[in-house]
């Protein structure tokens, strides 16, 4: 009877241990497990000065952020709410800012204070379908200035898409290698101002850590409904190497054709190069050097954008000087120096004249949650 009693309580022993085991374990589980819900915010503050600038405070009309001067303002501010479970995803923020005024000043006001509005879900493993409003998959540069090497944006990037609408389907072939395949309302175009759509692609393959390739088209009309049909044909494409701790490398090349007006006559083309050089100084301080270059047959694309006489070509070459000091992880202080210079008089200046070179100067303070 001694030895039933010892072993009956042995066992509720062993079964009280299993039991709490298994009820710290799942609320470890419960605790661990991840919110599908975020919240995200961003916002930069900014104050720019040109020394060739012109009667107003804006800076040339082919530059979009960042775009005012001798101005206190802001260039974006973001809230936003993303959600993903692994199995579906979809995110709804907003913004507002002089980037906003400049870059949707095309858009209708319903939709211009949208910064990303999407829904998606995977179909199959590996997988994502995606329909709304998202970021562009075009370019080493994004809307957000944190997410940048340089405060400002190359010439490439502030003439080529930053957000999309349409379908996205995104399908990770290997860890190393990403496809993307696109349907669009056009080239940067919230609502279609067509009945046509626009097709893009996009190949990022990462063969190590510290290199990544990427390779982004769009081809599609970009003409209003009633016009000539235009064909507009494009590929993005750029290397971004970190070679040390340190010091991080990208190239960037853009060229695209779109169709004249005149049929039969040769399309007009455009191509625009950049090279980064980024290098840490110490833990909290960066600098990044870029040069870059636009060429424009006619001036398109860019042209109604600058005081470009009528079928003249828009050359500029550019170069900046970056230095960010970051104090905390998500606070970065920027100051920025650009020069550029024309082949051809772009500029405004005072009293309506213009000049073939162009210099500013523009510091941020930018803080993400």
């Amino acid at each position: 009877m001694k030895k039933l009693l010892t072993l009956s309580l042995a066992l509720l022993a062993a079964g009280g241990v299993s039991a709490q085991t298994t009820t710290t374990t799942a609320a470890t589980d419960a605790v661990a497990a991840p919110n599908p819900l975020t919240l995200y915010g961003f916002v930069d503050g900014y104050y720019g000065y040109d020394f060739k600038h012109n009667d107003t405070q804006s800076r040339p009309g082919f530059l979009y952020s960042h775009n005012r001067q001798n101005e206190f303002t802001i260039n974006q501010g973001v809230v936003g709410l993303r959600y993903d479970n692994g199995r579906v995803r979809g995110a709804i923020g907003l913004h507002a800012g002089s980037y906003v005024s400049a870059n949707y000043a095309a858009e209708d006001q319903v939709f211009k204070h949208i910064y990303e509005g999407y829904a998606g879900f995977r179909p199959f493993e590996k997988a994502w379908l995606d329909v709304g409003i998202f970021g562009s998959h075009i370019g080493f540069e994004s809307a957000l200035s944190k997410d940048n090497w340089t405060l400002t944006r190359s010439l490439m990037a502030e003439n080529s898409p930053y957000y999309e609408a349409g379908a996205r389907f995104t399908y990770e072939v290997a860890p190393q290698l990403t496809l993307t395949a696109l349907a669009l309302n056009g080239w940067q175009n919230l609502r279609d101002n067509n009945q046509g759509k626009a097709l893009g692609t996009q190949l990022q393959w990462r063969p190590t850590d510290k290199l990544l390739i990427n390779s982004s088209t769009f081809y599609g009309n970009e003409q209003p409904q009633d016009s000539v049909r235009r064909r507009r044909y494009f590929h993005n494409f750029y290397v971004s190497y970190a070679a040390t701790d340190r010091l991080s490398l990208a190239v960037v090349f853009d060229v695209g054709k779109q169709e004249n007006e005149q049929r039969g006559t040769k399309a007009d083309t455009w191509h625009t190069g950049a090279a980064f050089v980024r290098y840490k100084l110490a833990e909290k301080w960066s600098a990044t050097a870029r040069a870059e270059y636009y060429s424009a047959d006619r001036g398109v694309i860019i042209r109604s954008f600058s005081p470009l006489p009528a079928d003249a070509d828009f050359q500029v070459k550019a170069a900046s000087l970056n230095l960010d000091y970051a104090p905390t992880a998500n606070v970065v202080f920027r100051v920025e120096g650009r020069v550029m210079d024309a082949k051809r008089p772009v500029f405004e200046q005072r009293n309506n004249r213009t000049s073939d070179s162009y210099g500013n100067l523009t510091s941020s303070i930018a803080l993400s949650f």
